[in-house]
This record gives C-alpha cells, sequence and structure tokens, in this order.
C-alpha cells in the first residue's frame, strides 16, 4: 500500500519515487505532480518502514491508516488543523496503546495529513495490506 511513497524533510506532502539518477532519486509529488530530485543530504522517510510508537510493540504505519479507514468506512480522517486535544482524541480512539508521551500532536497532524492526501488520490487500499502479510506468511513457510 505504501510501498515506493516517501516524505521528505522540509517538503510539503508526500512524493512517488519515480527512478534512480547518478547521485539522488527523481520523485513526483503527490500534491500538484512536479518531479524534482531529492539527494541524498535530504532526509527521506519510505512511509513503509515509518512506525508509531505504543505502549507495547510499535505499529506500522500502514495498519494505522487501516485503522483510520475503517473507522470512517473509506472516508477523510479528522482536519488534521483540528485543536490539539481534538486530534489527540481521535487518534486514541483509532490507536488506543499509542504512546501519549513520544508521540506529539505534530506527529498527529501528519499522519492525518498524509492519510487524507492518499485518501485523496485513491492510493489507500486496506486490503493491500492483508495481502502483503500473507505474502510475508507465505515465503515464512
Amino acid at each position: 500500500m505504501l510501498k515506493g511513497i516517501l516524505a521528505i524533510s522540509g517538503q510539503r506532502g508526500l512524493f512517488k519515487l519515480v527512478s534512480q539518477a547518478k547521485n539522488s532519486i527523481i520523485v513526483e509529488s503527490l500534491i500538484d505532480g512536479k518531479r524534482m530530485p531529492a539527494y541524498a543530504t535530504s532526509r527521506i522517510s519510505a512511509l513503509e518502514d515509518i512506525s508509531i510508537y505504543t505502549e507495547e510493540e510499535d505499529v506500522k504505519l500502514s495498519d494505522v491508516f487501516k485503522a483510520i479507514y475503517e473507522k470512517e468506512n473509506g472516508g477523510e480522517a479528522i482536519n488534521p488543523k483540528s485543536s490539539g486535544n481534538e486530534l489527540k482524541g481521535y487518534f486514541e480512539s483509532i490507536l488506543p496503546e499509542y504512546d501519549k508521551d513520544r508521540v506529539y500532536v505534530s506527529d498527529i497532524k501528519k499522519v492525518l495529513t498524509w492519510y487524507n492526501l492518499l485518501l485523496e488520490k485513491e492510493m489507500i487500499d486496506p486490503n493491500a495490506v492483508d495481502e502483503e502479510e500473507t505474502e510475508e506468511a507465505a515465503t515464512e513457510d
């Protein structure tokens, strides 16, 4: 579901990996479709590698997106510009065990903004997570 989707520090929105260049990668903005190089000096995070801290073990971002999708019946999440208390309450309703000391309101805003953007671009498929897990389970056996 999140394969090839990147967040780049200092850049608004999310990016899709297009190709590799000699000393950079070429990414395409999901917001306006513009392509640009991203260099190793930029902090680039693949969404599939991001997890949310919880009291137990960390939860993959794709699982958080799936929980939001189910809560909203495939609709948009709460507005990321809502008050801090509203955002915390909403996040707790989708991930009750999230670590309130290590997950900041800014993190919640980012997750909700990303979710809404991916939903708008029809890139959220809650079944894709199950398929990935099924493939992983098959290769382990």
